[in-house]
């Protein structure tokens, strides 16, 4: 006679016994991975970024100055600009922005997903002015015109999502043809000594929606903006009310009580017009709060935004303002 054998089965206490020992796995798997994704983020973003800085290094060396951050454009359709057309206002014409990236992207230097920073959702803040493309678009953003959804005008002539912002005072805003004291001008790369020594560009900081970027009074997503490294000696942030009289270095580097240390990337808004210092829009999203810094030798370094200020490595002068641009190197200095 045959005899059938008997499939023992797992009791409950055994089979919670291996979902735990499963759980306790992941637990710690999950972790590691996690690490593993940021670390990927970084690497990935520092490469984009040394691509980015190469193809200005090239813009440079073809045009003879630094590309400007951002002008107005001639007219809707017409991606240049003419330094008689930077006037103090956009109003009335609302005209769109030519960005720094445009000047490389449409030149085919870079592709336009080298600007985007995989840290950041969606690789990077919109256009300020996006278009007539809903995917352009941010969640509850206004464009100059105070549209709050598509529209075909105005577009800027920027890649659809930038990751990355640029040192002001080598990427001039705008202000060439403007009433006050001071103005931007075009840079040159024999403007700065110690190459490797000062940041060329680095990562815009995110918090929900861009905000971090957004203007407190319309909600604009200035996207187009660099980041002014330097404050005036007696007009703060307002740098280019900062007066041109007196044999004595007008801007320095903001003191370290002006940074935020603290605040995660969902809280912190309004920074790229921040009272303290434009710096604080500076990104803090990989591992210790770092962003990953170019520098004018197309080298890249992980590090904090305090540390650069700490070092002074946004550069010894304002090279994009006009008069006297010197930097008071001792002015607020750190511990």
């Amino acid at each position: 006679m045959v005899t059938a054998r008997r499939t023992r089965a797992f009791t409950l206490v055994e089979l919670l016994v291996v979902i735990s020992i499963i759980a306790l796995l992941l637990g710690l798997l999950l972790p590691a991975l996690g690490s593993a994704k940021r670390s990927a983020w970084q690497v990935t973003a520092a490469s984009n970024l040394r691509n980015v800085a190469q193809a200005v290094s090239i813009f440079e060396n073809e045009q003879r100055h630094y590309p400007v951050s951002y002008a107005y454009a001639v007219a809707q359709d017409v991606a240049s600009w003419t330094e008689s057309a930077q006037v103090d206002t956009n109003v009335g014409t609302n005209l769109p922005y030519v960005h720094w990236s445009w000047f490389l992207f449409d030149d085919g230097e870079v592709p336009g997903d080298a600007f985007e920073n995989p840290a950041v959702p969606n690789g990077g803040a919109p256009r300020t002015n996006p278009g007539a493309d809903i995917a352009d678009w941010e969640d509850g953003q206004v464009n100059n015109l105070g549209q709050t959804s598509p529209a075909s005008l105005p577009r800027d002539f920027q890649v659809p999502r930038i990751g990355f912002t640029g040192n002001a005072a080598i990427f001039p805003r705008n202000k060439f043809n403007v009433s006050t004291v001071r103005r931007n001008k075009l840079v040159r790369v024999q403007d700065i000594p110690d190459a490797q020594k000062v940041v060329l560009a680095t990562e815009f900081h995110y918090s929900t929606n861009w905000t971090s970027l957004s203007n407190p009074q319309e909600g604009i997503i200035k996207s187009h903006r660099p980041v002014t490294p330097f404050v005036g000696g007696s007009s703060g942030t307002d740098v280019y009310n900062e007066p041109t009289t007196g044999n004595i270095a007008r801007f320095a580097y903001p003191p370290e009580s002006a940074f935020l240390f603290d605040r995660d990337q969902e809280g912190a808004a309004n920074l790229i017009e921040d009272g303290n210092t434009e710096l604080n829009a500076v990104g803090r999203h990989h591992p210790r709060k770092t962003a990953n810094f170019v520098y004018v030798d197309n080298h890249v370094e992980n590090k904090t935004v305090q540390e650069t200020v700490k070092n002074r490595e946004w550069g010894d002068r304002f090279y994009s303002m006009s008069g006297d641009n010197r930097v008071n190197l001792n002015a607020n200095a750190w511990p």
